[in-house]
C-alpha cells in the first residue's frame, strides 16, 4: 500500500490533524491534549484474523459438543447449548428461548463471521462488498454478544446442582471459557483505522 495522507479529528480535543496513514509500526499523539491519534502495530492485522479464526473454532466446538453431563441414579444426561432453549421454548417461554438464542449463540456467531469478512480480504489487499455496512454492523452487535454472561450462568448452575447430580464437565463448557477470552482478545486487538484506510485507498 502506498504512502497516503488523510484528516483525522482528535477524539479528545477536535483538534484537525493531516495524518500519514502509512500503515508502519508506530503511533502519532496530539500536540496540544496528549491523546493517541493514530497507532500502527506490526501483525495486527493477523493477529485479529487468527484470533477470529480461533474464536470461531471454539464456537464450533461449543455448540457442537455437550457443555456438561448430569449422572442421576446410574442415568447420564448430556446437556448441549441449544437444550436450553429448546427446554424454554417447550414451556411456552418463546422470547426468553429467543433472547437466549441470539445473545448466546446467533450474534456471537455473526459477530465472529463478520470480522473474518472484513479482514480476511483486507489481508489479500482486497475491499469485500459493503464493506463500512458490514463492520458498523460489528460493533453494534459488541453489546448484545453476551457469551460471558453465559459462561457465568453455566457456572452458577453447575454449582446448584452438584447437591442433586454428580456433575461430569464436557469439552464444550471448556471451550467457552476459552472462548470468553479470546473474544477478548479479539477486541483489544481490532483497529478499526485498518478499514477505513482501507476504504480510502479505494477512492
Amino acid at each position: 500500500m502506498s504512502n497516503y495522507f488523510s484528516l483525522i479529528a482528535c477524539h479528545e480535543c477536535d483538534l484537525l490533524y493531516k495524518i500519514d496513514r502509512n500503515p508502519r509500526q508506530g503511533f502519532a499523539k496530539c500536540r496540544r491534549c496528549g491523546a493517541v491519534l493514530v497507532k500502527h502495530e506490526r501483525h495486527k492485522l493477523e493477529h485479529t484474523i487468527a484470533l477470529t479464526i480461533t474464536g470461531l473454532v471454539l464456537f464450533v466446538v461449543a455448540n457442537a459438543f455437550p457443555i456438561l453431563s448430569l449422572e442421576f441414579e446410574g442415568q447420564v444426561t448430556e446437556i448441549i447449548l441449544f437444550t436450553g432453549v429448546n427446554s424454554l421454548y417447550d414451556q411456552g417461554m418463546w422470547p426468553l428461548a429467543m433472547l437466549v438464542f441470539l445473545t448466546s449463540i446467533a450474534l456471537p456467531f455473526a459477530r465472529l463471521v463478520a470480522l473474518l469478512y472484513v479482514f480476511l480480504p483486507i489481508k489479500f489487499n482486497r475491499t469485500p462488498l459493503k464493506m463500512a455496512v458490514v463492520f458498523r454492523l460489528v460493533y453494534s452487535l459488541r453489546p448484545w454478544s453476551m457469551i460471558e454472561i453465559f459462561m457465568l450462568g453455566i457456572l452458577v448452575s453447575v454449582v446448584k446442582l452438584t447437591a442433586l447430580a454428580t456433575i461430569i464437565p464436557g469439552i464444550a463448557i471448556w471451550s467457552f471459557a476459552v472462548l470468553v477470552f479470546v473474544l477478548a482478545a479479539t477486541a483489544t486487538s481490532l483497529d478499526p483505522d485498518l478499514v477505513w484506510e482501507r476504504l480510502d485507498t479505494e477512492r
